[in-house]
């Protein structure tokens, strides 16, 4: 059992990860003062998988939501049966909102439990990888807007993580591969020795043998937690953990969520790189190691198909990320050091694009 904590004051918070860190959970609770009730949300996937196992960690009356699984839930509609199922439930200011599953689940019941009754405590259960090492850390919960992705959120910080590794065990190959793209993604902007034991250990990363498995988590959910700890609410420093999803989101967008988000922030992140290598800013030894560490980790180099440019351009500048009216883009100049720019033209994301395009 590995605990990294998350240093932010009054709310500091452990991440347990471990193949028996469900065992947590009952300790989580005791330690929430006033918890009478819990409210678990989980989508109808997962509640088939993973559903029994979380239930025997709790002693306390549940009440268990479902939602669809999928990008497509992440609505006011799906938070607004979340709220009915919360007053079913009569769920008050101390009582507890459990989130069992990948990053959907933690995006949409954190959403839901940071507007209920204007915030109760949550727990994260990540059951992706992608949500092991980062959506479930931080404190950023949203829904989507048709618009765009996450563009209706709320940051409110759980009480806790739990990583069981045993979650990840029912995970299918390509979801499991999916989330390498975020743990590349810390590789680069923070962390040179961790691209290069991705290189070492990649056999191993997508064989996932346990104790490589739970190194990766571990040092994936230090990084992310230094960062967040540092700059709670993007002020500054936080925003270099948008390297490839300015890209990748838009991708995900305009590909209808065809994509999983870990493929689309790789395609992001080689499409990212292109821009600063083609502006002088990252050599290009170093874009090509991003590249191979990106294709034998099997996460994909291409679109599924080609698309529009000016349809990417449009989703961009869509994006959260935007600051009076410029889009932000995190662009590597070297291996950990990572620089915003704004002023990147609209014939510089072509040209991007076109290093991602199909062959």
């Amino acid at each position: 059992m590995r605990i990294v904590n998350v240093q932010l004051g009054e709310r500091a918070y452990p991440i347990y990860i471990g193949a028996a860190a469900c065992d947590q959970l009952a300790n989580v609770i005791r330690e929430l003062p006033g918890v009478s009730r819990v409210a678990l949300i989980v989508d109808e996937r997962v509640a088939g998988l993973h559903l029994d196992r979380a239930l025997q960690h709790l002693k306390l009356p549940v009440e268990t939501l479902t939602f669809p699984p999928g990008e497509q839930s992440k609505t006011l509609r799906q938070a607004e049966s979340l709220y009915d199922g919360l007053a079913r439930a009569r769920i008050g200011r101390r009582d507890l909102v459990i989130t069992l599953g990948g990053g959907v689940a933690g995006d949409l019941g954190g959403f839901v439990a940071a507007t209920w009754l204007r915030g109760v405590r949550f727990v994260q259960m990540p059951t992706t990888l992608q949500a092991a090492i980062d959506a479930s850390i931080g404190g950023k919960t949203a829904v989507n807007h048709p618009t765009g992705k996450n563009l209706i959120g709320v940051f409110h910080q759980p009480a806790a993580v739990i990583v069981d590794i045993g979650f990840l065990e029912t995970l299918p190959q390509r979801d499991y591969v999916a989330g390498l793209g975020e743990s590349v993604k810390h590789a680069v902007i923070r962390d040179a020795e961790f691209l290069e034991w991705h290189e070492r250990e990649a056999e191993k990363i997508t064989g996932r043998a346990p104790d490589v498995l739970e190194e990766l988590i571990a040092r994936n959910c230090e990084i992310k937690a230094d960062v967040v700890a540092r700059d709670e609410r993007e002020a500054d420093l936080r925003m270099i953990l948008n390297y490839g999803h300015t890209l990748g989101h838009a991708i995900e967008h305009v590909l209808g969520y065809e994509l999983r988000h870990g493929e689309c922030v790789a395609l992001g992140s080689l499409a990212e790189n292109e821009l600063a290598r083609a502006r002088g800013l990252l050599p290009g030894a170093v874009a090509e190691r991003i590249r191979d560490v990106i294709r034998r980790l099997g996460l994909p180099e291409r679109l599924p198909r080609p698309l529009a440019p000016a349809d990417v351009i449009a989703a961009c500048q869509m994006d959260k990320k935007v600051r009076g009216g410029a889009v932000q883009f995190v662009l590597p100049q070297d291996l950990g050091v990572p620089t915003c720019v704004t002023d990147v033209t609209d014939d510089e994301i072509v040209a991007a694009l076109g290093a991602i395009q199909p062959s």
